[in-house]
């Protein structure tokens, strides 16, 4: 059974304020010709914790994805792997190795933008989110903001094929 997110956003947020922030970073990402996914997380009490966008290309690290960038630069902040009781907003659902990176930092919960038929590994081809065999299930919310975010996705993807 998943857990259920809870029932309000962080305090002075609503779910739409905190993915505006993930969806800014997820157009640095495309200004920076990386694949447009911006990630942004968040306290229980609201704080900005940390926020990211994809680098892979620019870091030359397959693993520089946004929602792994935010877990690592909140984790320095906080000075613990472990970030219990956070909130992930992130443009795209995240994938396999996302998933199991929040899983593994005690996420909460994840609210994320569109979905991602292709690798989205927390609800469309997985339920990441409530594996049997993990000791951690998240919370999700989805599709906020979930048309500026694909539609960021489809023209960034037009536009690269383009050239």
């Amino acid at each position: 059974m998943p857990v259920a997110p809870p029932p309000n956003p962080p305090a002075g947020h609503t779910w739409r304020s905190l993915m505006d922030v993930a969806f800014e970073e997820a157009c640095r990402a495309a200004a920076g010709h990386e694949a447009p996914v911006g990630a942004a997380l968040f306290s229980r009490q609201g704080e900005l914790l940390a926020r990211a966008h994809n680098r892979p290309i620019a870091a030359s690290d397959p693993t520089a994805h946004a929602e792994v960038l935010c877990l690592r630069e909140a984790a320095v902040k906080l000075g613990n792997y472990r970030l219990s009781g956070t909130i992930l907003a992130v443009t795209l659902e995240p994938c396999l190795m996302c998933t199991g990176a929040l899983i593994h930092a005690r996420v909460a919960g994840v609210v994320f933008g569109a979905p991602d038929p292709r690798a989205g590994a927390l609800v469309t081809n997985l339920p990441g989110h409530a594996l049997p065999f993990t000791n951690h299930e998240l919370w999700v919310v989805r599709g906020i903001m979930e048309s500026e975010c694909a539609a960021l996705l489809k023209r960034f993807f037009l536009e690269r094929r383009k050239a």
